[in-house]
């Protein structure tokens, strides 16, 4: 089973994180999911999903909201730095970030690891894995596409 780390930010495109979430689940994915305040206001405004606090009540109300699926979904506070991403002793298979903020992708680039997002995303860049980022927001200004290109160089896609 394979383990992909999903992270939401606040950008617009709840429904893109969401769908991704649900098909990595039923291909049988464990999935260990984390998320920005931000995102708890994206999510209530774009889907009506209310996504808890606590990481046991969010664990709780995505698996009643999901279809049956045959994988393993596990939540994370933002803050939970014992998160097992969080170390490169056991960084799973790879990492998405989706949606994905210009300030959540600028730490990422700068190495600004200030929650477990940004630490994870920083664990899989050190350790070669596969760290997907699903930017939303358009025009691009040329400090976006630097820090973009500054990914790409790293290593993420």
């Amino acid at each position: 089973m394979k383990t992909i780390t999903l992270a939401l930010t606040g950008a617009s495109g709840m429904p893109y994180g969401m769908r991704l979430l649900e098909c990595l689940l039923k291909r049988g994915s464990r999935v260990h999911l984390v998320y920005s305040q931000a995102a708890q206001i994206v999510a209530r405004q774009e889907i009506n999903l209310v996504l808890p606090g606590r990481p046991q009540d969010a664990e709780r109300a995505l698996t009643e909201r999901l279809e049956p699926f045959g994988g393993e979904l596990r939540v994370f506070g933002r803050d939970d730095w014992y998160a097992p991403m969080a170390s490169g002793s056991n960084p799973g298979d790879a990492m998405v970030i989706c949606p994905c903020t210009m300030g959540t992708l600028a730490k990422v680039a700068a190495g600004i690891s200030d929650d477990l997002i940004a630490r994870a995303a920083d664990v899989m860049l050190k350790e070669k894995r596969t760290l997907i980022l699903v930017p939303r927001e358009m025009p691009f200004s040329v400090i976006h596409l630097e820090n973009m290109l500054t990914l790409a160089r790293a290593g993420a896609v």
